[in-house]
């Protein structure tokens, strides 16, 4: 059990990043957080599973050889947590897997056969959802298949992650998990609060969270990392510094730091929150500072956004090298890759497009008793698009942008072209957010932490004057 909190004191902000609260609350605006762009509001019927088709014959025409990065989506947890607005199934039936499987195992076949003779793998995650919803032979199996379809890079040189939820794993499938092949281990951990867990339906002790964590070390997984929650329900400057003391001492290789955004009008789960239980919005914007200043002082880089990662975490590495990449699990090493999603609500990016699965598990269903592949909507890029893509992650992962770079790789004079987003720039460069020059677009210290703000200045799909209520705030 916590003790009794004390008073935490907020210190001065670390030198790696400039923290001034008046602005935070003035820009705390909602905005995409850039997984895509544009960004999965933007997709359409229109582009279907023969669009999907004709671009990965593109690729192959284009001689694209590109290792690719698989994800894959496990929908179910057996208990919900009120804060969660992934797509998931709530539902203690095992044997719901078991239809599901046959399935996706189906659906992999088919994407396997589409990237005959380009396959290489080098990437994969399981997400969900619970991916350790599934038995261990189910797994095994699952694994089996994948290996079946797709040449996979060695262990070494792979990356091959699995989130896990300490609730429902041992050591021992910890052990197995790194058998079958995984390197890489995510935990959710949100708080370690007891009033917190309870307040969103997730109770999960302290000890089986470090036990995970030391049996993932004594396996040999490669990375460990821990996703933390702030701006939920009775938490509180006192129970976060907490959860950061315990989490460090454990010393992840990455943490993930999610602002909770409540919107209950678009996640049923979420009403089961009462408005009033939320820390107030100071409170949660001190919060996130002392998560900085905690991670930062521990010796953690701020990767961008919501992560962190050790100095010598490939995620660092990558950032240091410029080779670091955003998608739709966040930060990633491998920008080159094409990801190709399977399960159900799951968007791929290969090539120029984005494509989503069914929502539904009957309309996935239904699409691959029909012999189909289960697209239900997605958008092919043009080249305003794709340029823009490629300023919003330059932006996203190395915090800078060379105005001739971008000359370079598209026919336009940048000062034209982006005339009118010029001009909202230099409103954030008077806001200290940035600086600008003929050269350069660099984002300094305090515009890290409004990093989507900035983003957002070159969504010309987004509405100045109404922003979707969709969006989570910035902040």
């Amino acid at each position: 059990m916590l003790t009794s909190p004390k008073p935490i004191a907020i210190a001065a902000p670390p030198a790696a990043l400039a923290f001034e609260e008046a602005l935070l609350r003035k820009l705390n605006q909602p905005g995409p957080r850039y997984t895509s762009y544009p960004t999965a509001d933007r997709f359409s019927e229109q582009f279907d599973a023969q669009a999907y088709c004709q671009t990965v014959s593109e690729r192959r025409a284009m001689g694209a050889r590109h290792a690719l990065s698989l994800y894959l989506h496990i929908p179910f947890c057996d208990t919900v947590c009120y804060y969660c607005a992934c797509n998931k199934v709530v539902s203690k039936n095992l044997g719901k897997a078991v239809v599901y499987l046959t399935y996706l195992q189906r659906e992999i076949a088919m994407q396997a056969a589409l990237f005959d003779g380009m396959n290489q793998v080098e990437q994969l995650h399981f997400g969900g959802g619970t991916p350790t919803y599934l038995s261990d032979r189910q797994m095994s199996e699952l694994m089996a298949h994948l290996h079946r379809h797709f040449q996979f890079a060695s262990d070494q040189l792979g990356e091959y992650s699995i989130e896990v939820d300490p609730r429902t794993v041992t050591p021992k499938r910890v052990v197995t998990l790194r058998r079958q092949g995984f390197n890489r281990l995510s935990l959710g951990v949100q708080d370690f609060d007891p009033v917190v867990q309870k307040a969103v339906n997730r109770i999960q002790a302290e000890e089986d969270t470090l036990r995970i964590i030391d049996a993932a070390r004594f396996a040999g997984f490669r990375s460990v990392s821990i996703d933390l929650i702030y701006g939920l329900p009775k938490q509180s400057l006192a129970s976060i510094a907490q959860t950061l003391e315990k989490v460090i001492a454990a010393s992840p290789d990455r943490i993930a730091i999610y602002n909770y955004a409540h919107m209950p009008h678009l996640f049923k789960s979420q009403r089961r929150i009462a408005d009033s239980d939320l820390p107030a919005p100071a409170v949660k914007i001190d919060m996130l500072f002392l998560c900085i200043q905690r991670l930062t002082e521990a010796g953690y880089v701020y990767i961008g956004m919501d992560h962190f990662a050790k100095p010598d975490d490939d995620l660092a590495i990558a950032q240091r090298q410029g080779r670091l990449h955003r998608n739709f699990q966040g930060y990633s090493t491998h920008a080159e890759s094409d990801l190709v999603a399977c399960g159900v609500s799951a968007i791929s990016a290969v090539g120029a497009s984005y494509s989503q699965n069914e929502k539904t598990l009957e309309a996935y269903y239904r699409r691959l008793d029909l012999q189909q592949l289960p697209i239900a909507r997605g958008i092919k890029l043009n080249m305003d698009d794709l340029l823009r893509r490629l300023i919003i992650q330059h932006l996203m992962c190395h915090f800078e942008l060379s105005l001739a770079s971008i000359e370079i790789a598209y026919p336009v004079r940048f000062a034209e072209y982006f005339a009118a987003e010029l001009t909202q720039l230099r409103l954030l460069e008077a806001d200290g957010l940035l600086t600008l020059d003929q050269e350069w677009i660099s984002v300094t210290m305090k515009g890290r932490l409004l990093i989507r703000n900035i983003c957002m200045v070159f969504d010309r799909y987004l509405d100045p004057h109404r922003t979707p209520l969709r969006y989570s705030k910035t902040i």
